[in-house]
């Protein structure tokens, strides 16, 4: 990020006209770690009342979640270890973008690499901010119907358990806490919706 610029917005519009009362704005911003793919910056940003304030948060590329649906309605899942949190989750297929790539080409290259699914139709349903307070990512939905199977396609040392559970399943688990994962949630959430058609979709053919 550029000195004296605020974060790329990846959640939504950035605030305008009424808004600016609630807006801060960075003067100086510097690097404080960078990895693999994630930086960790602070920025000295100046608040809307004029004093001055530091943030310090993760730079990400973004990434993408998919929702596949299956001919018979149920939804293909994954299951794999998360060190940060040392549990098992049951999550949507998902991962980050890679330099210019477009979010699309994520969606179908993450689906068939954690899956070995690829799929006739795809629709996007919208993007949110994982965690706002200390991170740019911004993960988009996407869902997938008209599924292909196939092999996996893991990276090397990535251990993933494909399974499928029906939404009324799904639902029973969120129900009961069994699903702590926020895009799974989130997805779970737009696809009760779409199906009792309050959120649309518009899908696409991709050959």
């Amino acid at each position: 990020m550029a000195a004296g610029g605020p974060p790329e917005s990846r959640g939504g519009p950035a605030p305008v006209g009424d808004d600016a009362h609630l807006v801060e704005r960075a003067e100086r911003s510097e690097t404080r770690l960078e990895g693999g793919f994630l930086h960790v910056v602070l920025d000295h940003v100046r608040l809307p009342d004029g004093r001055m304030a530091t943030r310090e948060y993760v730079r990400h590329p973004g990434a993408v979640a998919v929702l596949p649906i299956l001919d018979d309605g149920r939804i293909v899942l994954v299951r794999q270890y998360r060190h940060p949190v040392g549990t098992i989750l049951l999550e949507l297929p998902a991962g980050k973008l890679d330099d210019n790539e477009t979010v699309l080409a994520c969606a179908m290259r993450e689906l068939q690499e954690e899956t070995g699914y690829t799929a006739r139709e795809w629709a996007r349903a919208g993007v949110f901010n994982n965690a706002a307070a200390y991170s740019t990512e911004g993960i988009e939905i996407w869902f997938a119907r008209g599924l292909v199977p196939g092999a996996q396609q893991l990276d090397e040392g990535e251990f993933v358990e494909v399974c499928t559970l029906d939404e009324a399943e799904l639902d029973a688990l969120a129900s009961a806490g069994g699903l702590p994962d926020m895009k799974t949630m989130i997805g779970l959430q737009w696809l009760q919706r779409w199906r009792n058609g309050q959120w649309p979709l518009d899908w696409v053919a991709v050959s």
